[in-house]
């Protein structure tokens, strides 16, 4: 005889069993790492597969962009996607939580949780990801410099990740994401035959001023808190320090060449507007 089933307790057997699947296989300490770098992946063949359909309907001009364009195109929207997500990570993760905070006892270097080696795990998705795309379609992503600044940024969120160590420093050179989209922005505009309106010069001054603030002058503040916490630096493995030393120094040296072109052409842009 078959009884009737209660909806109520139905779905909270759902829910008990998906709790369990999620908190001993997707979260467990041996799973939660390859877990967030699947999640990357994802993300990234949604996020592209996402920006193709909705410019398909609200851009009229994207049908007639050459195949290239498109893929470059769907290509900036997957990063924008993965730079709004790792810039609030990232921010809450340094500011916000209490996972770095000074007022917890131990070194900083070597603090983590689930959550930042998850976040840790999507960027490694989304770097690998891209990392492909740039070598399949290569040059036309981008030269050499985006594919030393991509491993450097791989190696870095993978060691990070796999080790523990390090993940303040992790995250605070990875805020500087956050300028992503305001490249790409400017890059949308062109292509739409908008770079003489009032949106690509707001998105210009946009521009330096968040590249300044997270390119530069986050990137002094991190060297500063480096060698005034050099003590629990030194504690971490050598290879560890020798990333600690190298990758932020060779990032500051690019995002000072990259501001550089920045300054130069909104300099330009803003010069062009006003003879107009």
């Amino acid at each position: 005889m078959d009884f009737p089933v209660d909806p109520i307790m139905a779905a909270k057997a759902y829910k008990y069993k998906a709790e369990i699947l999620i908190n001993e296989y997707l979260l467990a300490d041996s799973y939660v790492l390859y877990t967030s770098v699947l999640a990357g992946l994802l993300m990234c063949k949604l996020s592209y597969d996402f920006t193709h359909i909705i410019s398909s309907v609200y851009f009229k001009g994207y049908a007639s962009l050459a195949k290239m364009k498109k893929i470059e195109w769907n290509n900036r929207g997957m990063s924008t996607v993965h730079a709004i997500f790792i810039t609030m990570m990232s921010v809450y993760l340094v500011f916000l939580s209490d996972l770095f905070s000074d007022q917890l006892e131990g070194p900083v270097t070597f603090r983590s949780s689930h959550l930042s080696n998850l976040t840790l795990g999507v960027s490694v998705g989304y770097f690998i990801a891209d990392l492909a795309m740039i070598f399949w379609f290569y040059p036309s992503l981008g030269g050499m410099e985006y594919v030393f600044h991509h491993i450097l940024c791989l190696v870095c969120a993978v060691y990070s990740m796999l080790s523990g160590e390090g993940q303040l420093y992790a995250y605070m050179f990875l805020i500087s994401e956050t300028t992503t989209p305001g490249i790409n922005l400017r890059w949308f505009l062109d292509v739409a035959g908008k770079k003489n309106s009032k949106a690509y010069i707001a998105n210009g001054v946009a521009m330096f001023v968040t590249w300044l603030m997270v390119r530069i002058v986050l990137f002094v503040y991190l060297f500063y808190h480096i060698l005034t916490n050099y003590d629990q630096v030194k504690q971490m493995d050598t290879f560890a320090c020798v990333l600690i030393s190298v990758a932020p120094t060779i990032l500051f040296t690019m995002n000072i060449i990259w501001f550089s072109k920045i300054v130069k052409g909104l300099k330009k842009t803003l010069a062009k507007r006003h003879t107009e």
